[in-house]
């Protein structure tokens, strides 16, 4: 067998070395997987499985708790909630905080160094939680499905990365595009926001992840059930599974049939905990990889200027 003369040949130290890299990456992956495997198994094992422990898969599986909380509506309906909230803020915060950050780019800006400035203050010096809650309902907020979009729509610390990557592109395409007569918006639409993807991507993922995983806003300023993020649900879930599990099994030749029949034996407290976990977990896991990929590039390219 002919030798490849383009391949590198590693020493025997070099190669237990990576071979201990491996295993120790291998070990550290599945300890951070296990713990969402142990929720998802125990959530598809039987209610005599799960009281002996389940630890790889169990013998039984059974979905029908999923079939239970999905019939019910509640989940269903606060996903979509939480989906709206999530893709409105993000979209929202992404523009405008561009925007801003753009604009704190403009050398004739008036008072361009005060208001910037002024807004990284915001940052560190906040009214508390009371002033909050007061603003939000002079506001019309107050059980209101816009509490969740309109006070996120600008983000000081995403201006930052963002303000910090525009001034790391080439001056020239703006002053091309302004000798061509290109207007403000001509300018952030067609040459900004295309050039700016990796960092945006990055904003786009934190916003994303910060708003699925939010419920104050919810917990504080909407008392309506239609309103109810899937955190807010997961909440309730959590601490009324005892409940909730014991009106699945007592449904069966009730008039609450649809929501467990074939349940009645299997349906737990901690089922139902982990059922929710999991559905509550699904989107947001679904949209990280699509985005992944700019995450580490887009905070280096806005970290490396002051």
């Amino acid at each position: 067998m002919k030798r490849n003369p383009n391949k590198i040949r590693r020493r025997a130290d070099e190669k237990a070395l990576h071979a201990i890299s491996a295993v120790l990456i291998t070990i550290f992956m599945l300890m951070c997987l296990y713990p969402f495997w142990n929720v998802f198994i125990n959530s598809i094992a039987t209610k005599a499985e799960a009281a002996r422990g389940v630890y790889f898969f169990p013998k039984e599986p059974t979905f029908t708790v999923y079939a239970d909380v999905l019939r019910d509506g509640k989940l269903l309906h606060s996903l979509l909630i939480s989906v709206s909230r999530t893709v409105l803020s993000t979209v929202g915060c992404v523009l405008f905080s561009a925007m801003f950050a753009y604009l704190m780019t403009q050398k004739d800006l008036p008072c361009r160094k005060v208001i910037y400035r002024f807004a990284i203050i915001t940052m560190y010096v906040g009214g508390g939680l009371i002033p909050w809650y007061l603003v939000m309902k002079l506001y019309g907020l107050y059980n209101n499905f816009w509490v969740y979009v309109f006070p996120n729509l600008l983000g000081v610390y995403y201006c930052i990365l963002i303000k910090t990557f525009i001034e790391g592109l080439p001056t020239a395409l703006e002053e091309a595009a302004r000798i061509d007569g290109a207007g403000f918006f001509t300018l952030f639409f067609r040459i900004i926001l295309p050039l700016s993807k990796p960092i945006l991507a990055t904003v786009a993922l934190y916003q994303a992840v910060g708003q699925w995983n939010s419920y104050q806003d919810n917990y504080l300023l909407v008392q309506d059930t239609n309103l109810q993020t899937v955190q807010m649900t997961l909440y309730n879930y959590v601490r009324q599974a005892e409940s909730i599990a014991k009106a699945m099994q007592q449904a069966t030749g009730s008039g609450m049939a649809s929501l467990a029949d074939a349940a009645a034996n299997n349906t737990t407290a901690d089922s139902i905990r982990n059922a929710t976990t999991i559905l509550s977990m699904l989107p947001i896991m679904l949209v990280y990889p699509f985005l992944q990929k700019y995450f580490a590039k887009g905070v280096m390219l806005g970290a490396v200027k002051g």
